[in-house]
């Protein structure tokens, strides 16, 4: 059995805040990602070379620290993407247009923002964390394989869907542990049915980087992806679902809801939007929390015989979003370093 310092679980931004502000301070911190990538929804996909941001379409904010970590990020970047905004409809981050909040996109990709993070530390992908429980005063977490990691504090940087099934394991005699399994379960994330779609350039150039409908019961938003790449060969746009919408349709074919996202791009775009070259089709189970839905810090208990369990995510900072998740990882690294782990 494997016994590290602080094992985190979760390699979106959070998690890699959390252990990229505990390797700064002299730690060593291992992450571990039911994924074959990190980031979440900082995700980016190549399609014939094309790089296409399937998840998150562009990251804002106004934290110092925060925009510290993305100038440090090597990629050519596209400062005030997205600038050519059509439609009244509402953003999922309606305050990323606000006068103090800087956008940007990279060119290679928002992905290009947690693979700065993870740079130089110990994450290990494709390890699905099963269970952890509490033996002789440390934590001892099971992945599927059947290996086993022991640790003196635990950092939970999931959705919270996937974090509370860990809980089981966790008691604490009744206390801390349980109550914030009861807080949770008031909490839920919204599911986001993403459709990326490719054209041939002759069949029209969107006006606009973000298109946001006013009169769609069906898109939240359309993101002109192409329009922050340098020369390519083809327009690729981006279709992402109302969370009405993705919830009523998030357990059918993905043939079947992919063809109605098109068919509406259509009615909104004519009808060559309608008809790509190709697409994919992706579920976000977990996209993003209900708006109002975030508590002020990161969590942080200790468990019987003086293990730490931390929590950390959008969820745990004001605001939402990536700059919140940043925030609260750093918060949650800078509480476990001053607590000693």
């Amino acid at each position: 059995m494997e016994h590290v310092e602080v094992l985190i679980v979760g390699a979106g931004v959070a998690g890699l805040a959390c252990a990229r502000a505990l390797a700064d301070a002299g730690a060593r911190p291992v992450v571990l990602e039911r994924a074959r990538g990190v980031g979440g929804r900082c995700a980016t996909r190549r399609v014939d070379g094309l790089p296409v941001d399937h998840g998150l379409a562009f990251l804002h904010g106004g934290d110092p620290e925060f925009l510290a970590a993305l100038d440090a990020v090597a990629s050519p970047r596209c400062e005030g993407w997205p600038a050519r905004v059509h439609g009244s409809g509402a953003p999922c981050q309606p305050a990323a247009f606000g006068w103090d909040q800087r956008r940007l996109a990279f060119e290679d990709g928002v992905s290009a923002f947690p693979k700065s993070l993870a740079r130089a530390l110990d994450v290990r992908l494709g390890q699905d964390v099963v269970a952890a429980t509490v033996v002789d005063g440390a934590i001892r977490v099971t992945v599927g394989s059947g290996e086993t990691l022991a640790c003196r504090a635990l950092v939970l940087a999931l959705a919270l869907e996937q974090a509370r099934p860990l809980f089981a394991g966790l008691g604490d005699d009744g206390r801390e542990v349980t109550a914030l399994q009861r807080l949770l379960a008031t909490l839920a994330t919204v599911p986001c049915l993403t459709v990326l779609a490719g054209y041939p350039r002759r069949a029209g150039e969107p006006a606009w980087d973000m298109a946001y409908p006013e009169d769609s019961a069906v898109l939240q938003l359309l993101s002109h992806d192409s329009a922050k790449r340098s020369r390519p060969a083809q327009t690729a746009l981006v279709l992402q679902a109302r969370p009405a919408w993705s919830r009523r349709h998030v357990g059918g074919h993905p043939h079947a809801w992919a063809a109605e996202m098109l068919a509406e791009a259509g009615r909104l775009l004519g009808p060559w939007a309608a008809a790509p070259d190709w697409t994919q089709a992706h579920v976000w189970r977990h996209a993003r929390l209900e708006p109002g839905n975030e508590l002020a810090a990161p969590v942080l208990v200790r468990l019987a015989g003086g293990a730490a369990l931390g929590l950390a995510g959008e969820l745990f900072h004001p605001g939402g979003g990536v700059q919140a998740a940043f925030a609260s990882g750093r918060r949650l690294a800078r509480r476990l370093t001053a607590d000693g782990g």
